[in-house]
């Protein structure tokens, strides 16, 4: 079946947070992570059976969601997850709060290995934990972990998580099997746990292959909690659902009780309808999303060379989130953010909201029809040559 990728949807008065939060309605906003394309057929085919029911009350999570969650990642990513290890919830971020939530006491410490996903930086201080930044290494276009650095840090007997972002959110790494047998085995010898947030585990490039931390080995199971929905990759983030798996039956218990202290334990007939459309029936329109992104990346990557030699991005592996360094133009990412919106009607993330190590970098999201990606690249063009450049 073909897909046109390439179609422009006026997202305009839809409530959409990504563009209708603009103060102009010229401004093109290509920072929040969410994705511009309709989301599968077998997912739009799935809400409007739902729809025709007409009643909308509470649900009972059925057999078939547990059933097409455990039988994608047996097929796609081979990982046999047992149903009994799973708790759904409401999305990633409060699936993680929550596990932060349980495994924590007030005053503990929490790795994250920065630049870094924003959320979790709320997520440990609102559990009243103390982040410990492990910074990653930028090599040439790319970014690797500072394990010297990591072994230190997991030392301290006040450390008691380390959260993965795997795929890497905000620096585009799919993280090699041997790097994280490496990061696991030091997180076991200290007696930390990993939560791995691992949301956009489907969108990985040709070349490259999503390895879930928990089925490396048993050990690593045991000592590991991981998030993850098909939020990211069906576009489908409004419909707020997401599973943790958990093997250990204490930990998972604690969790639990957390996701009800945290009262995110309910979730919508339309998020579990979608995750169940999605991962049975979705699977040919994934691959030629991701052959899509790739594609937007690959232009992407192209202009930079020839338009803006001064700006790299880095490479991309997973995700549709492009890191840029713009620290030839600004030291101040938040304030380039707003010069950029009010001068070119471009909105980017600020590299500075995912730590210190953000500093002087921007995140574009490329999940847009090409057409937009170009508009966008060229706004920013037009912003750099008016700074003289």
């Amino acid at each position: 079946m073909d897909y046109n990728f390439d179609e422009v949807i006026d997202r305009h008065g839809t409530a959409s947070l990504k563009w209708d939060s603009a103060a102009a309605p010229d401004v093109l906003p290509m920072w929040v992570a969410d994705m511009d394309f309709k989301t599968a057929p077998s997912v739009i085919a799935a809400l409007r059976r739902r729809v025709e029911h007409g009643i909308f009350g509470y649900v009972r999570v059925p057999d078939a969601y547990y059933e097409a969650v455990t039988g994608w990642f047996a097929r796609r990513h081979g990982w046999t997850i047992d149903r009994q290890w799973m708790i759904y919830t409401s999305g990633v971020v409060p699936a993680v709060s929550a596990v932060i939530k349980a495994l924590t006491r007030p005053g503990d410490k929490v790795v994250l290995q920065t630049p870094d996903y924003n959320c979790f930086f709320s997520s440990i201080r609102n559990n009243e934990c103390t982040l410990v930044s492990n910074p990653l290494k930028r090599v040439g276009n790319t970014y690797v972990m500072d394990y010297d650095d990591l072994d230190a840090k997991l030392a301290d007997p006040a450390v008691k998580l380390l959260v993965l972002c795997n795929p890497h959110n905000p620096v585009g790494r799919v993280w090699h099997r041997d790097e994280l047998v490496r990061l696991g085995e030091m997180c076991i010898r200290h007696g930390v746990t990993v939560v791995a947030d691992e949301i956009h585990c489907e969108l990985v490039y040709e070349g490259h292959r999503y390895t879930p931390f928990a089925s490396i080995s048993d050990d690593f199971l045991r000592h590991s909690v991981t998030c993850f929905s098909p939020s990211k990759a069906f576009n489908i983030a409004g419909l707020q659902i997401a599973t943790i798996v958990a093997a250990d039956a204490e930990v998972r218990g604690r969790i639990d009780r957390a996701i009800n202290v945290n009262e995110v334990c309910d979730v919508n007939p339309f998020g579990v309808e979608a995750t169940i459309a999605a991962y049975n029936e979705g699977g040919e329109w994934l691959d030629a999303l991701l052959a899509y992104l790739k594609g937007n990346y690959d232009y992407m990557a192209d202009y930079c060379a020839c338009h803006l030699a001064d700006f790299p991005i880095t490479e991309l592996e997973g995700t549709y989130l492009v890191w840029m360094d713009c620290r030839a133009l600004c030291g101040d990412s938040v304030a380039l953010e707003q010069q950029l919106i009010d001068g070119t009607r471009l909105w980017l993330n600020a590299g500075a909201m995912y730590g210190v190590e953000g500093e002087g970098f921007m995140r574009w999201n490329l999940a847009c029809p090409r057409s937009v990606l170009n508009e966008g690249l060229d706004r920013f063009a037009s912003f750099v040559r008016q700074h003289g450049h």
